[in-house]
């Protein structure tokens, strides 16, 4: 008698655990695939989202890898190596543009400005852009948004690059910190937290902001393939919702509590460094409120990858553009 309780008890004990099982899974949440271009302070309101639980909120699970460039964030999701791409929306217009029917569609932006900043070897207390003549820029990627921008900004102020000025565009972007303090160039474009830190070590001085000379444009965006976002709606709205809930964060909050928020993405960088580069992209406006994508912005875009000799033909914006989760997000 007292065998078969044990074996009930067992039993019964086995078929609860068959419930919880799944529970915990479920608890986990969906899994995402998330490639960013690059790991960058400028990309605040997505860690925060991370790291402040707002995913979790949602049912999602982000599995985070880093691509190092537009080109290569946006092969990975074309292979279906990744679900979801954080990079320039310049590498799904060129995408649109060579005919893919199944190209990726941008859903959600982060960030609305550039996000370098120009750097020199000395302290330039009346820097202008127009001292930069017959200087060497290390400036990226060539056909990337920040190599774009930087001519931009090069041409707004009467200077043409590879006459006026010379712009390095054969150093990967990662390697492009330690090119400059090996003494390459006499100037380079860096992003955040590498930026502050080589102003810090000595090696270097920010000497202004290509993204505030640049104006707006959609620098940094999430998209995905159309068929992916097609059979996925659901998911799509839930991540920018996660997003969304991000962004309002580093509206709402300080640089001291953004930097706080986004510490665990930053293992490395002391609480200082992050607030002082959290200050710096607050103040500049670089994070929008929401993630919905303004079409004047999408076409200033296009217009500075036009004057860098490297857009042929406008994207229409309602072909590779959705705003339709991010307005969902946002109300």
């Amino acid at each position: 008698m007292k065998s078969v309780k044990f074996t009930l008890i067992i039993l019964a004990l086995l078929l609860a655990l068959s419930f919880m099982v799944p529970g915990c899974k479920q608890q986990k949440g969906q899994k995402v695939r998330l490639m960013e271009v690059t790991h960058s302070v400028f990309y605040a309101p997505q860690y925060v989202a991370i790291h402040k639980g707002f995913f979790e909120e949602e049912g999602i699970e982000i599995e985070l890898t880093t691509g190092e460039g537009a080109d290569k964030v946006m092969t990975a999701v074309l292979a279906e190596q990744v679900d979801i791409g954080f990079m320039g929306p310049e590498a799904a217009i060129y995408v649109y543009n060579e005919g893919k029917e199944d190209h990726a569609l941008i859903f959600a932006q982060l960030t609305q400005t550039d996000g370098s900043f120009l750097m020199g070897r000395e302290e330039e207390p009346d820097f202008k852009w127009e001292n930069l003549k017959g200087k060497t820029i290390i400036g990226g990627r060539k056909g990337g948004v920040p190599e774009m921008s930087l001519e931009y900004v090069l041409k707004k102020h009467g200077l043409t690059p590879g006459v006026d000025v010379e712009v390095l565009t054969n150093i990967q972007f990662a390697l492009m910190g330690g090119a400059f303090t090996g003494g390459t160039g006499d100037y380079v474009t860096l992003f955040e937290p590498i930026a502050s830190t080589l102003e810090n070590e000595g090696v270097g001085h920010v000497l202004a902001s290509v993204g505030v000379a640049a104006g707006n444009i959609p620098f940094t965006t999430y998209s995905a393939k159309k068929s992916f976002i097609e059979e996925n709606k659901d998911l799509i709205q839930r991540f920018t919702n996660a997003i969304y809930k991000g962004q309002q964060f580093v509206q709402e909050h300080s640089p001291e509590e953004i930097a706080e928020a986004i510490k665990p993405a930053f293992p490395d960088s002391d609480l200082e460094l992050l607030t002082k580069v959290a200050r710096r992209y607050k103040e500049q406006d670089s994070w929008p409120a929401a993630p919905a994508l303004k079409e004047d912005d999408f076409y200033h875009l296009q217009e500075i990858m036009e004057l860098a000799g490297e857009l042929h033909e406008r994207a229409p914006y309602d072909e590779l553009v959705t705003n339709e989760f991010a307005e969902k997000a946002a109300n």
